[in-house]
């Protein structure tokens, strides 16, 4: 009888999964950090990525690089080409215990008209068992959310529109629609957020400012890339119900 090796493939969208992290680790394995940010000259065109294996044996990777393009709620692969950004090593096997270090560099034009994203995603590879064993093997995917923009290029970001909504549990939230209109990504969490409600006559019945940091423990990192629009929910509890909701960014390092 001839046996088959199974594998149960789990992937861990680190972008995805964290907000002020700067790790993402599943049992035997930690990336970091999850998002990157490269410039297309200067020293900002090479950054590096840590893959740690804290498994009891090697741990095998490969790297795959891949375009994305903006969704309204942030990307999603897309059909351009990945060739500019090069990862070196393509592929490591990890002991024990050790570290291996990812090189991340641009190699592609130094002048970019506007940002561009990738997902670098540290796959990890079903180990070959010995002829005739059988064994069901459990591999995580990793996807590092990589930025690139030109060093004399900037961000934009404006509001566009806030309305009433509903978050986790069906606590008060707002939606907080963010264009970028310039040409390179930004991000919300590098501001602060100044949240005001009011009621039929005008007058302001709920005030809440949110620091970028406290809007990357409820949110994320809240980026926006150049020509994107992109909707944010935001917590607001003990906000009134049936008020009219505004908000503004305001520069994160102004008191």
């Amino acid at each position: 009888m001839r046996l088959y090796r199974n594998f149960l493939t789990l992937g861990a969208a680190a972008a995805g999964l964290v907000g002020a992290l700067g790790a993402s680790s599943a049992l035997a394995t930690t990336v970091s950090p999850v998002m990157v940010d490269l410039q297309t000259a200067g020293r900002g065109v090479v950054a590096n990525i840590s893959v740690t294996n804290t498994g009891a044996g090697p741990l095998p990777v490969e790297i795959t690089v891949t375009a994305l393009d903006p969704t309204p709620s942030g990307f999603q692969p897309g059909n351009g080409s990945a060739d500019d950004l090069l990862v070196a090593p393509p592929t490591a096997l990890i002991p024990a215990g050790q570290t291996q270090t990812f090189r991340v560099q641009w190699i592609g034009d130094p002048d970019l008209a506007t940002s561009k994203h990738y997902y670098v995603s540290v796959n990890q590879l079903p180990v070959k068992l010995p002829e005739g064993q059988s064994a069901v093997q459990i591999v995580y995917n990793f996807q590092v959310l990589v930025s690139v923009s030109s060093p004399n290029k900037k961000p934009e970001l404006t509001i566009k529109s806030v309305d009433a909504a509903k978050g986790e549990g069906d606590k008060p939230a707002i939606a907080v629609q963010v264009a970028n209109g310039g040409e390179a990504h930004g991000y919300i969490s590098q501001h602060r957020l100044k949240i005001s409600e009011t009621n039929a006559a005008g007058a302001e019945i709920f005030s809440k400012t949110i620091s970028g940091a406290e809007f990357q423990q409820m949110v994320g990192y809240g980026l926006v890339a150049t020509g994107q629009t992109r909707t944010v929910t935001v917590p607001v509890e003990g906000a009134p119900k049936g008020g009219t909701f505004s908000a503004a960014l305001l520069d994160e390092r102004a008191q």
